[in-house]
């Protein structure tokens, strides 16, 4: 079972571990913080000690976190910034008692997790879908995956600068990397590093961004690119990123690692490491060491090189299950994913998109994500969604969403596509958009893309497939 967080917070008590905030202020909380949930839980008896965190100052987040965790708290993960939509399907889910702080000045609120078991972490996950679940983990998941995480990348201690929220499994981990592994943490909003304030962190750390993010930097220049380049990693993901950006990226000589996980692994199991990318590699990478991945076909039989399929996930880091139970099992250290991929002749996983995106057009199977991709390497698109429309000849017809920055036509750019894409996957109905619906998470939303494209008033040609 190894050590658990309470222990592994006595054991680093008092340690100068964090850069922007102040550490001494960190423990000074923690100390006053600690007692307040251990008093809770023993008020709670033997219903459910559930606290929800709805902190949106990261220091009193993740204070609030490690003091309700170490003292046996069902700890559930809440982003400060949801609306009512969101707080509704957090109702149903635990019933916090917003009116009812556990202490004073701390957003942190009763709620009730059915079967809740002491020292769980309920994380947020919403998808593509927009539906929050909680994915439920514990201390023994998560530090497989920090475990897992050293071994890769042959780190001991690990240097993370963070500039993503710590309710999200990419904040989170970030944090326990540091403090399980005896490193320093920078702890900073996204909106000063863009602006110019950078901490100091001692070097060979590690930067976490999503593809958008990476691009601003990138465009922003100047001393920013030296600084990106001192990095041992910048790990990209939760999002595919476009191949105009990694290879302006490498060009740069930005040690990026692209990376694939989800909540319900506790972050990364395959990651490409910063050399291979900069070897012209473009790939998820190969699986973290206390992975295995396998790739199904529709029979459930194992595939063999660059054969697709659905990628099976066994790992000692998954969730132990959801709240609500829903989607994928994850049994027996097992996930069968929505994700599409394939193993390449050197075990290098690359992803095609995602089962439950899939759309069917005259017989053909079509991911959206691999148009979109292309679409965003044109350079004329800044995003783009692609969903299937009802069509009684093809089944589903092909429409695309965008954003576009460029002085280009919206009329011309089907013609651009032509060379790059096979007929059957180029958008027969076109959309120009100034924004596309996400999540909170800060992911395509496609649900409320095709109601989007289905109440607009659509540009492009009659229903047809070339």
């Amino acid at each position: 079972m190894g050590q658990t967080i309470k222990a592994l917070l006595q054991t680093r008590w008092g340690d100068d571990w964090l850069i922007g905030p102040s550490s001494q202020e960190f423990w000074q909380r923690l100390g006053e913080l600690t007692p307040v949930f251990a008093t809770y839980r023993e008020s709670c008896g033997s219903h459910s000690s559930g606290v929800l965190i709805a902190e949106p100052e990261p220091l009193q987040f993740l204070t609030t976190c490690l003091a309700a965790w170490s003292e046996g708290c069902t700890v559930v993960l809440a982003n400060s910034r949801w609306g009512d939509r969101e707080r509704h399907q957090v109702q149903t889910l635990v019933n916090p008692k917003w009116d009812e702080q556990v202490g004073p000045k701390i957003k942190s609120y009763p709620c009730q997790v059915a079967a809740g078991q002491p020292g769980q972490i309920l994380i947020p996950t919403g998808g593509s879908s927009g539906q929050i679940k909680l994915a439920v983990h514990s201390w023994n998941t998560l530090n497989a995956s920090i475990e897992g995480f050293q071994s890769h990348f042959g780190v001991e201690a690990v240097q993370s600068y963070c500039v993503l929220p710590l309710f999200h499994v990419s904040g989170l981990m970030q944090a326990l990397r540091v403090l399980a592994s005896g490193g320093y943490l920078a702890l900073q909003p996204y909106s000063d590093l863009k602006g110019g304030k950078r901490a100091a962190l001692p070097s060979g750390g590690f930067l976490s961004l999503v593809p958008t993010q990476l691009q601003e930097l990138l465009a922003l220049g100047g001393e920013l690119i030296p600084w990106l380049q001192s990095f041992r990693a910048v790990l990209l993901g939760g999002a595919p990123a476009w191949r105009s950006l990694l290879d302006q990226a490498q060009a740069a000589q930005i040690p990026v690692a692209l990376t694939y996980g989800m909540t319900e692994t506790a972050a990364q199991v395959a990651t490409l490491l910063p050399e291979e990318f900069l070897a012209g590699h473009r790939s998820s990478g190969r699986p973290l060491p206390h992975v295995s991945l396998t790739i199904l076909n529709d029979q459930g039989q194992p595939q063999r090189s660059r054969k697709p399929g659905k990628i099976v996930i066994r790992s000692n880091s998954l969730a132990q299950g959801y709240l609500p139970s829903a989607g994928a099992a994850i049994a027996a250290n097992s996930l069968t994913t929505d994700d599409i991929g394939y193993f390449d002749d050197g075990g290098y996983l690359h992803i095609i998109g995602r089962s439950s995106t899939k759309i069917i057009t005259g017989g053909e199977n079509v991911f959206p994500e691999e148009i979109e991709a292309v679409l965003l390497a044109t350079g004329w698109v800044s995003d783009a969604c692609v969903v299937g429309l009802p069509c009684d000849r093809w089944g589903q017809q092909l429409c695309a969403l965008v954003v576009m920055d460029s002085p280009m036509p919206l009329k011309d750019l089907p013609e651009q596509l032509r060379s790059l894409l096979a007929p059957y996957k180029l958008p027969k109905q076109w959309i120009l958009v100034s924004s596309l619906p996400r999540t909170a998470q800060g992911k395509l939303s496609r649900p409320q893309a095709l109601a989007l494209a289905l109440a607009q008033r659509i540009l492009g040609m009659d229903c047809q497939n070339s």
